[in-house]
This record gives structure tokens, C-alpha cells and sequence, in this order.
């Protein structure tokens, strides 16, 4: 054998055994394995490939099109997990994985008795604030991954994500209708190994919210509706693309600024919403805690709410979120807020009666 035909065929040995050495390290990653992809009916944020050796997640950006927010790679289900928003904590309950949680922020503001109790028995810890929480007390609880609702621009989750632990960035928030935001459950069952429980209550939710709206669209357009109410200098009413803009349509109501494209909220002086809304036909708000408000309290907090039609009329309905579990089951539970809408903008449908809302005194 020649020297050259030497080379070339030392070459394809160093070669070959190159590519098996790649393809035996890049297998974690999914390059020499083939996938199945998780399909998404409604989540667009979300890519979840399911490998034999482990679960890839990507998330996209909200605010940064064509940018990826955050990449996990997963080789097992997550055994502990600091959950720092109220409305995973009930998901997680829910889907039977309670256990799981390890630790929990804000919990003084967690409506949920079973994420109580457990924090009475000292079987999970309280995190602080989650804003700014306790790492010492994260380190101690042992666990394997953190639950965060992420910003636009937040700068990083300083001391956290020196910890080395996934934090798992819930962007389901930002999902352009509130079913897109429902279907995150699915992937919270892939990660706490509840996949079949997920698929199962999405299923129920899906469901329920199509037959919902399939029966809300053979009604008479609805009645109108203004939501909130006024902060400070401005009322932020949801953008026409929203998950309560979409709401709305999907009960076949009326709303002011259903022509609006923004999937956010719309900042707009009081004025504003008055010309657009002020005739609306229902208003309804979220208030939390004692005391409610009344006509009478509603009034004195701003003279200008007496010009609303819905105010001149009583239909004022509010939903008080201390007693009920709104800001913990609506996120996964839209199916529930459209109930209420229904019924709120059909007068004399009976579904079952309010869930959230009570018309105030």
C-alpha cells in the first residue's frame, strides 16, 4: 500500500471513529437520536421534543420575535421545585403533584388549602417574597428547579441563577388567548411527570370552552361590557387581541375596543375610556379583601365613574378575589371565566350561576 493510500485510510478511521465519539456525546442533546415532537393546539411560545434519554423545552421570547427566551433539557420528571405564582401552585394541585413543591413565594397571597396546610405542617418552605427570594432558604429546600413568572427587561435573576438550578421561566402569561395559556398545563405535566393528568384536564377544559362559545355564538350579540376600573392616572383596559379581548368575543359580547390589535394592556386616560365605553351595558372588576366596592365607595374614590352607564344603572358586578380562587384556577381554567361572561353578557342564560362575580350593592 502506498504512503498516500496510508494516509487517506488513517484519515477515514480517524474519521469514523470521530463521528461515533460525536454521535455518543451529542445523544443528550438529541442529535443522533430521533424525536417526537409534542404537538400544541393552541400554545405558540412552546417546542417540546420527548427523546428516549430525555425531554428538550424551548421557549420563545414574547418580546423579541425570532429570539429564544430559555432552552431545558430534562433527563427525569422534576421531584422538588420552588413555585413562586399562586396560579401553578393550584395547577400543580391539581394535577396531583403537589408534593413536588418544595417551597413557595408570596404565600400569604395563596388561595389554595392545600398549599396551606402544607405550609402549617412545615412540609414546604416559605421562599419570601418573588420579587426578591430567599436563596438560603431555596438552597435548603433541596430543590431541583424554580418556577418564575419572567418580565420584559428584567435584568436576570441575580444570586438564582448562580444556584445552578433550572429556573423555569412561565411565560404561559403571555400567550395571545387564554386557551394558548391553558395548554402550558401540558407541559407542566411532561416536567413534573403528570403528562397523562394534563392531557386529561386540558381535554376537560378544551372542551368545555369550545362547547361554551359554540353555545354563546347562537345567542344575540351580547350585552357590552367595560372592565377594571381606573389607577392612578389611567385605566388599563384589555387590548382587542387579549386573553379577556378574546374572552369576550368567545361569549359573544360587545367590548369597546374589540378592534384593537394588542394582545396587552391598553393604558388610556379616563376620558378615553369614557368616550369609547362609557355606555357600555355591564362593567366589571376584580377587587381583593374588605371592604368591597359599593356604589356609594366607588363614587367617592372618583366622581367621574358616575358618568358610566353600567354605574347609572347598578350593573356593577365585582369579583373578589380574597374569597375566590379567581387569580389561581382562571390561568388554567378559562373555560370558568367564560361561564361567568355568559351569563353576564345573556342575561337569562343559566349556566349554573356566577363563579367569580357578584353584582355589588
Amino acid at each position: 500500500m502506498t504512503d498516500r493510500r496510508i494516509a487517506v485510510a488513517l484519515c477515514m478511521v480517524a474519521l469514523m471513529a470521530c463521528m461515533a465519539a460525536c454521535g455518543g456525546m451529542g445523544t443528550h442533546h438529541g442529535m443522533a437520536e430521533e424525536g417526537d415532537t409534542v404537538r400544541f393546539r393552541y400554545a405558540t411560545l412552546l417546542t417540546v421534543v420527548r427523546y428516549p434519554s430525555h425531554t428538550h423545552v424551548e421557549i420563545k421570547n414574547p418580546w423579541r420575535k425570532g429570539v429564544t427566551l430559555r432552552v431545558y433539557d430534562f433527563d427525569k420528571p422534576i421531584e422538588r421545585a420552588v413555585v413562586t405564582t399562586t396560579s401553578h401552585c393550584r395547577l400543580l394541585v391539581d394535577l396531583g403533584a403537589e408534593t413536588a413543591i418544595a417551597g413557595v413565594c408570596d404565600a400569604q397571597y395563596i388561595h389554595v388549602p392545600a398549599i396551606q396546610e402544607r405550609l402549617r405542617s412545615k412540609l414546604l418552605a416559605d421562599c419570601g417574597n418573588s420579587m426578591s427570594p430567599e436563596v438560603e432558604v431555596i438552597v435548603e429546600s433541596k430543590a431541583d428547579a424554580v418556577v418564575v413568572s419572567p418580565f420584559e427587561n428584567n435584568g436576570g435573576y441575580g444570586l438564582l441563577e448562580k444556584l445552578g438550578i433550572p429556573i423555569i421561566e412561565a411565560a404561559d402569561y403571555m400567550e395571545p388567548s387564554a386557551m394558548a395559556r391553558a395548554e402550558w398545563m401540558r407541559l407542566y405535566g411532561i416536567l413534573f411527570g403528570k403528562e397523562r393528568e394534563a392531557d386529561s384536564l386540558f381535554h376537560v377544559v378544551d372542551s368545555t370552552y369550545r362547547a361554551l362559545s359554540r353555545q354563546a355564538i347562537k345567542c344575540p350579540k351580547g350585552r357590552s361590557i367595560l372592565t377594571e376600573r381606573k389607577t392612578g392616572s389611567v385605566w388599563y383596559c384589555p387590548g382587542g387581541q387579549s386573553s379577556m379581548g378574546r374572552l369576550i368575543a368567545d361569549a359573544n359580547g360587545a367590548y369597546a375596543f374589540a378592534d384593537d390589535g394588542h394582545s396587552g394592556s391598553l393604558a388610556l386616560p379616563f376620558e378615553q375610556v369614557v368616550d369609547r365605553a362609557g355606555e357600555a351595558d355591564v362593567w366589571v372588576l376584580v377587587a381583593s379583601g374588605a371592604p368591597l366596592p359599593t356604589l356609594s365607595s366607588l363614587a367617592a374614590e372618583y366622581h367621574g365613574y358616575k358618568g358610566i352607564k353600567a354605574f347609572r344603572t347598578g350593573e356593577v358586578y365585582v369579583c373578589d378575589a380574597s374569597s375566590t380562587a379567581y387569580f389561581e384556577e382562571v390561568p388554567f381554567r378559562p373555560d370558568y371565566l367564560l361561564r361567568d361572561l355568559i351569563q353576564l353578557l345573556h342575561p337569562g342564560t343559566d349556566l349554573g350561576g356566577f363563579k367569580y362575580y357578584r353584582q355589588i350593592e
